[in-house]
């Protein structure tokens, strides 16, 4: 009976720098000792921007700001972390999961948090 609430299962979320106007959202579900492996190889990704886990009735559980926060600013990683619950291609990935249609997914992040292009000067 112990089992049944100690077991992990979680789905953890990486959102990963690929370059200042793209990100990616790699997700995994996983069990057990695997699940803290998981998320700590997540946590220390050097490219990772934000990381969270969850349950699978999409309960947050724990997340923060990855290894790789110094590639944006400050205000992406405050917006990450109030948007990363709802936002749509997050949703997505945690579906996938939660139905156990696959056990990693990923996709390019559709957002408008992305910073704006600088304008480029013509001297």
């Amino acid at each position: 009976m112990f089992g049944l609430f100690g077991s992990k299962d979680w789905n953890v979320i990486a959102i990963v720098f690929e370059r200042s106007d793209l990100y990616r959202v790699n997700g995994q579900r996983v069990k057990g000792g695997a699940a803290v492996k998981c998320r700590d190889g997540a946590k220390g990704m050097s490219r990772t921007i934000f990381w969270a886990v969850y349950d699978q009735k999409r309960a947050f559980l724990e997340g923060e700001a990855g290894p790789g926060a110094h590639l944006v600013t400050p205000q992406i990683i405050q917006r990450l972390k109030r948007e990363i619950n709802t936002n749509m291609t997050v949703t997505q990935i945690l579906g996938m999961l939660e139905k156990g249609e696959l056990a990693m997914a990923a996709k390019p992040l559709v957002w408008t948090g992305y910073p704006k292009p600088e304008p480029v000067s013509e001297e």
